[in-house]
């Protein structure tokens, strides 16, 4: 298949850094294409040569006559009404496709605005919007969960999966990753390394690198390794690709522990923090007149680890506020907030005011502490600095200096050398990269304590969070047992409710208690129904791949005791192919109903 667009020793560098080193590659038709590797490794750079915005200082790049190229910069300068960015003279309402982008992008934002005038992430919006409308051969996109919420994402995921024409993405998203990339380039040192499938065929294929690559012990220490054992054992419909390959993966964490001991972080928590950490009892929360909590009771206990997601304007940074004992005079609270006598709450919010512009990343950090406990690790300031990116001469860097990410790490590290006992972090993963990310999952694994996160990004609450709840938007709080996914299930379905026609609306036709609105339960029912079945029949499938991998161990060891004996080796093989052929099909149906459950 012939490229759309192709690279022949591309090179670029900045001064003294060398980002791309002699790449050669190619963008073919249809092609899903991750990029991810370090900030400043080069994946904007790479994406804005491929797009034409940026020339290299040497190679070549040749693209297909008449191509149509659509690029998404992480910058977006606008000029002109929000309609005519995003839709042109079409009639968008006439077009499908428009319609949909229409309704979940720019819902909130009228047409007739001036562009000029709006918010960064409303920019962001429109500019994506505006790519996703037209007809593209192939997109070039930097970042664009960029200003997005959940349900954004979730939607933008499954549009990019389904749409056709070909595509490249740089991301710190994972989730998104996994859900539209059939390839991986990962960008490091000059180079591109190139892997097949998601992002969790990525992180097997690192994992598999680096232990070829490392001794024993360092192999175990290993992050892809740890993250790895997680996605096989966390929330199946991410690994339930064919090319995520199940027999490589389980072979290559056979000896990686859990990625939390959560007995024993659980008692370590009691032990800091006593029975009684954050008790919320019959509380109602009031901004502005708007009620946002109703009457609610809610209890954390000791080792807690809760994801908290909700609609915009729901509460979700009001209600972390009020955990951590920050009032404010336009905010009106009644009933009965307990807090723990020996708790220490360490709030991240999404400010970065409490860091002092003229001052040197180490002090910032040294001045709270010089050495922290991390599970059973003792940790210096400059060993978890370098851990969240800070190398050599930049933790002498002023603070002043540093870009949006890496005060965000620096907030986070400041936050955790406080020892708090209770952590509650809003959007936490903000300018992160996945490095970055990989490595701060890595230390709050070990951290005992009562964890609260509010986030967009899917992955992180999925990776660090036992429970999800949710703010709906009623003035509830609502447990999800099914994590982000059934809380997307409810958004989605809130969403066609209050819809101009839709039946729940009472506008159309079919009002609610007709047969319509009863049909629309109805096959909301068996939706859930045919959900939880799913979910069984993984479990299901999990317990019989396992005591099929238990068999054919025992067979290999037998037939190993058995070398010499060729009547027991040839029933003893016979037996092993059963084995094997059973356990094969059960993978294969494993996938086929994980990938049911990923659709």
């Amino acid at each position: 298949m012939a490229n759309l667009i192709s690279a022949e020793r591309v090179a670029k560098a900045y001064g003294p850094q060398v980002l791309l080193d002699g790449v050669s590659l190619g963008v073919g038709e249809g092609d899903r294409i991750g990029i991810v590797g370090r900030n400043g490794a080069g994946k904007s750079t790479l994406l804005s040569i491929l797009s034409g915005t940026a020339e290299p200082d040497s190679g070549r790049i040749a693209r297909t006559s008449g191509l149509r190229a659509g690029y998404l910069a992480q910058s977006d300068k606008l000029t002109g009404t929000v309609g005519s960015i995003a839709f042109g003279e079409r009639a968008w309402e006439r077009e499908a496709k428009s319609r949909s982008v229409k309704n979940e992008l720019l819902a909130d934002l009228s047409l007739d605005a001036d562009a000029s005038r709006l918010s960064g992430g409303e920019r962001r919006r429109v500019a994506l919007a505006a790519l996703l409308a037209a007809d593209n051969d192939v997109l070039l996109l930097d970042e664009p969960t960029n200003h997005l919420d959940i349900e954004a994402i979730d939607w933008l995921g499954r549009h990019l999966r389904d749409r056709g024409g070909a595509l490249v993405v740089v991301s710190h998203d994972r989730w998104l990753l996994d859900t539209v990339c059939d390839q991986m380039w990962e960008v490091d040192a000059g180079r591109v390394y190139p892997t097949e499938g998601g992002y969790s065929a990525y992180v097997l294929a690192k994992a598999e690198r680096q232990a070829n690559a490392e001794a024993d012990e360092q192999r175990r220490q290993n992050l892809a390794r740890k993250e790895l054992a997680w996605l096989r054992r966390g929330p199946q419909a991410r690994s339930s690709k064919p090319k995520f390959r199940v027999q490589a993966a389980n072979e290559l964490i056979a000896a990686e522990p859990p990625a939390r001991d959560k007995v024993e972080l659980t008692q370590m928590a009691t032990a800091r923090l006593g029975k009684t950490v954050l008790e919320l009892e019959d509380v109602t929360v009031a901004v502005g007149g708007k009620t946002l909590l109703d009457d609610v009771t809610w209890l954390l206990g000791p080792g807690d680890r809760v994801g908290m997601v909700g609609i915009n304007g729901a509460g979700k940074t009001t209600l972390l506020k009020l955990l951590a004992d920050e009032g404010s005079a336009s905010v009106d609270v009644s009933g009965r907030v307990t807090r723990g006598m020996t708790i220490s709450v360490g709030h991240l919010s999404q400010e970065l005011a409490e860091l002092d512009p003229a001052q040197r990343v180490r002090e910032s950090v040294e001045e709270i502490k010089l050495r922290i406990q991390v599970g059973k690790r003792e940790l210096s300031a400059g060993q978890l600095l370098e851990r969240l990116g800070f190398f050599g001469d930049r933790q002498w860097t002023p603070i002043g200096d540093l870009s949006g990410g890496e005060k965000r790490r620096l907030q986070m590290l400041r936050l955790l050398m406080d020892e708090p006992n209770v952590l509650l972090l809003d959007e936490p993963t903000n300018d992160l990269d996945i490095e970055m990310l990989t490595e701060f999952e890595d230390i709050l694994d070990g951290w005992p304590g009562t964890l609260v996160v509010v986030s967009h990004d899917r992955y992180f609450l999925e990776r660090v969070t036992d429970r999800v709840i949710a703010l709906l938007g009623d003035g509830k709080i609502s447990f999800l047992g099914g994590g982000v996914d059934e809380y997307l299930e409810r958004s989605r379905a809130l969403k066609a409710s209050r819809s101009p026609g839709s039946p729940a609306s009472g506008s159309g036709p079919a009002a609610a208690g007709s047969p319509t609105a009863a049909a629309a339960k109805a096959e909301r029912i068996a939706s859930a129904a045919e959900l939880r079945a799913a979910r069984k029949e993984m479990t299901r499938l999990e317990r019989q791949i396992e005591k099929a991998a238990q068999r054919e161990e025992k067979l290999h060891a037998q037939l190993a005791e058995n070398a010499t004996d060729y009547s027991k080796l040839t029933s003893l093989g016979a037996e092993l192919n059963e084995v094997q052929d059973e356990k094969a099909a059960l993978e294969e149906r494993w996938l086929e109903v994980g990938a049911s459950l990923e659709g």
